[in-house]
């Protein structure tokens, strides 16, 4: 399980779960402007395929199911965990700094 690099279709599974990831949190949250979106989608898409590997064998880890998934099974639904998470996180962070900070300065 540690030697997911050697397969050639684990990059497709992590960029397909990445990308499913980032869809997924759009739709979730849906955001308010266009820049919102695209920034809320590449930043899922970077953190799928930055922490997809780590994610997917935690997950897999955590569940006890190593013996029953594939490494492209791994990398595609680490990849997915971690863009929809990555979203989550920053966009609920993101709407409480634009509700509770104040732009024009003054306490």
């Amino acid at each position: 399980m540690s030697d997911l690099g050697s397969d050639p279709g684990v990059g497709v599974a992590k960029v397909l779960g990445a990308t499913a990831g980032a869809g997924v949190s759009l739709i979730y949250l849906l955001p308010k402007s266009r820049h919102e979106a695209a920034s809320r989608f590449l930043t899922g898409l970077a953190c799928g395929l930055i922490f997809g590997g780590p994610t997917g064998l935690w997950l897999v880890e955590r569940l006890g199911i190593g013996d029953d998934l594939s490494g492209r099974e791994v990398m595609l639904t680490g990849s997915a965990a971690a863009s929809l998470c990555a979203w989550w996180a920053l966009g609920m962070l993101a709407r409480i700094a634009a509700r509770y900070g104040g732009r024009g300065g003054g306490a």
